[in-house]
């Protein structure tokens, strides 16, 4: 008379996150080798750059192709160079491969350099670069 109903309750109400619709996947974004940006550029994706940019980089993962060049800082969760950087770099994991030159500081978890690889700056051992990452990108 008082018990409980025994029916069980349906797998979509017993989580939370059922209502809430799949994460699209966010393509990369290619800068092009004949593209030339001045200014700070915001990414939650993943950045491909090819080209040349002047101004600071704030994205999930940056791949810096052989022809592409920075002149700003860089934060990221990952990194992997193989043309030019000058400016400070704060990143969990960075990658100089043989081709890379870079001009600045970097800040990381974990470093890896080819044989080949031009770096002129200091290597800091430092703390997640997660709440630097906060980019609020759809808000702006």
């Amino acid at each position: 008379m008082f018990s409980k109903p025994t029916t069980k309750p349906s797998s979509a109400a017993a989580r939370p996150d059922a209502l809430e619709p799949p994460k699209k996947a966010i393509a990369c974004s290619l800068i092009a080798e004949n593209v030339r940006v001045e200014g700070d550029l915001a990414s939650d994706g993943d950045v491909q750059l090819d080209g040349a940019l002047r101004g600071d980089l704030k994205v999930n993962h940056l791949s810096v192709g052989e022809t592409g060049q920075v002149e700003g800082s860089i934060v990221a969760e990952s990194v992997e160079i193989r043309g030019r950087v000058t400016g400070a770099i704060s990143a969990r994991s960075v990658r100089l491969l043989a081709t890379a030159r870079v001009d600045g500081d970097i800040i990381h978890d974990q470093l890896a350099i080819e044989a080949g690889a031009h770096f002129a700056g200091r290597s800091l051992k430092g703390p997640p670069v997660a709440e630097q990452l906060s980019l609020p990108i759809a808000a702006e």
